[in-house]
């Protein structure tokens, strides 16, 4: 059996049938082909005939439980480079530990979201392909650099006692440009092949003079009709008087350099983002627990209230008065923060990635009511022009959230940092058939260098932040068919504008 040409193949372990059924289910359309397995041994045998790129790996099972499984898996240079991701409701930090240190790329507890496993399993398939990619790309610069070492002829001076050109072969000439008819006779120093390089031209001198060898691995040579050459260069005495210059170019070889360490770069980012993925979901879960820890004391506040007003009816009615207003401001400021507590939850819920038909206006108002704390934090107020005539849009409405209350922080942010007193605009309107959307602040703008980076990965102008939010954002968009820009404000401060194809229905 070999890997589908549709796509990888992912093996999934547990001996719960149900959760097989679970898994089928979460990873079922994601372009891979699954396979299952309900025991250690069947795992191995699969494992071996079809070479999964990725195995999801239950640790409780009885017999061969999944540890073994996994350090069976990586004994086998026939199925050492299987990715392993281990399922398990053991969530103490040894058994973390021990997975990871025994080949275990990943660790997800269980009961697990659906998302956060197919999250993890699409990262490590496409960290794997990347791994793959560095290594047969470096397999191939090595043997390209081997050819072209191989292959490339050298371009050789040879040099009497005055520093003349006394020969040189046809790939000198090809190098330099100078023919052999025009060279042969001059000195070396006249053919000016390194320009403004006096410790080069030093050493040359040096070596036509006195015979002193030099070896220099990488100089910029001015051809004769004027084009720069990359070049190492050696050059050594003669027994019989004189010298001899070699030139290689190295041109091809310092672009595989480049394009090497660009993909080493590329593999760095990778597992940055998702180092960060993971800190955003532990965060996102804490966020979730406190507003529901918080929101507990909060109703019995309201439930109090509402008794203590039931009590007032044996007191005068001066005091009544008194304690019935007191009270009904309890339960207000109560219920307020209750309301507050709710957004909260709301926000930091992991997407369904369910799409409806949604009112652009009205998730902005929702919106600007879940910024209410931090405007009253920055002193900086908010104000929505929405337009009337604003087609539906159609997406995933947590995610929208997310990008529109993410710019609005940051212009409150900026706002309040500048010490401006305006408020951040956001207005709604249609554009060249897209629905859109504008934030718009008076703070400090953003410097050149951030600008031409904005919406790449860790790149921020706040001190403290992740620089992820603009990155997400945009991926957001364009998963939605649409975009997000950036304009500086000629008054002062930022613009983003976001952009939403319309609902089939509305266009």
């Amino acid at each position: 059996m070999t890997r589908d040409q549709g796509g990888e193949q992912i093996l999934l372990v547990d001996d719960n049938p149900t959760n097989l059924q679970v898994l089928f289910k979460t990873l079922e359309g994601s372009g891979y082909r699954l396979l299952a397995a309900r025991d250690g041994e069947a795992a191995l045998y699969t494992a071996k005939r079809a070479k999964p790129s990725l195995i999801l790996l239950d640790v409780m099972m009885p017999g061969m439980d999944g540890f073994e499984v996994c350090e069976r898996l990586k004994a086998d240079p026939d199925t050492a480079d299987i990715v392993v991701i281990f399922l398990s409701a053991l969530t103490d930090s040894q058994s973390k530990v021990h997975g990871l240190a025994i080949g275990g790329v990943d660790y997800i507890a269980k009961p697990f979201q659906a998302d956060e496993v197919l999250a993890r399993v699409r990262t490590h398939i496409k960290l794997q392909r990347l791994e793959r990619a560095l290594a047969r790309r470096n397999t191939e610069l090595e043997d390209e650099n081997q050819r072209i070492l191989n292959a490339v002829e050298e371009g050789i001076f040879g040099l009497d006692a005055e520093g003349r050109v006394s020969s040189m072969n046809a790939r000198a000439a090809e190098l330099t440009g100078w023919p052999q008819a025009d060279a042969l006779g001059e000195p070396l120093l006249g053919l000016d092949l390194f320009p403004g390089d006096d410790g080069l031209n030093q050493s040359l001198s040096l070596l036509c003079e006195a015979g002193v060898s030099l070896r220099k691995n990488h100089a910029e040579m001015t051809r004769r009709d004027g084009k720069p050459l990359q070049v190492a260069l050696s050059g050594s005495a003669r027994s019989e008087g004189g010298a001899v210059l070699v030139l290689r170019d190295i041109s091809e070889w310092l672009a595989n350099q480049r394009a090497l360490e660009q993909a080493r770069n590329e593999m760095d980012q990778q597992r940055q983002h998702l180092a960060h993925i993971e800190r955003l979901s532990t965060g996102g879960e804490m966020a979730a627990g406190i507003a529901h820890e918080v929101n507990q004391p909060l109703t019995a506040v309201t439930n109090y209230a509402r008794v203590a007003h039931r009590l007032l009816a044996d007191l005068p009615e001066e005091k009544r008065a008194k304690l019935d207003d007191v009270l009904n401001k309890i339960g207000v400021q109560a219920e307020r923060a209750s309301a507050v507590i709710q957004r909260m939850r709301s926000y930091v819920k992991k997407p369904s990635g369910a799409k409806s038909v949604i009112n652009l206006n009205v998730l902005l108002k929702e919106v600007l009511a879940l910024a209410e704390v931090d405007s009253k934090v920055n002193r900086t107020r908010v104000v929505l022009q929405a337009a009337g005539d604003l087609s539906s849009i159609y997406g995933d409405e947590v995610q929208i959230q997310q990008v529109a209350l993410n710019l609005i922080r940051n212009a409150m942010e900026s706002t309040a940092a500048a010490g401006s007193h305006r408020p951040v605009e956001v207005s709604t309107f249609p554009a060249g058939g897209h629905v859109c959307f504008r934030v718009r602040d008076f703070g400090l703008g953003l410097a050149r260098e951030v600008e031409e980076q904005l919406f790449s990965p860790f790149v921020t102008s706040k001190e403290g932040g992740m620089g992820i939010g603009l990155s997400v954002s945009q991926s957001i968009m364009q998963g939605h068919g649409g975009d997000i820009r950036y304009e500086a404000n000629p008054d002062g401060g930022a613009v983003f504008i976001c952009e939403f194809p319309p609902c089939v229905a509305d266009v």
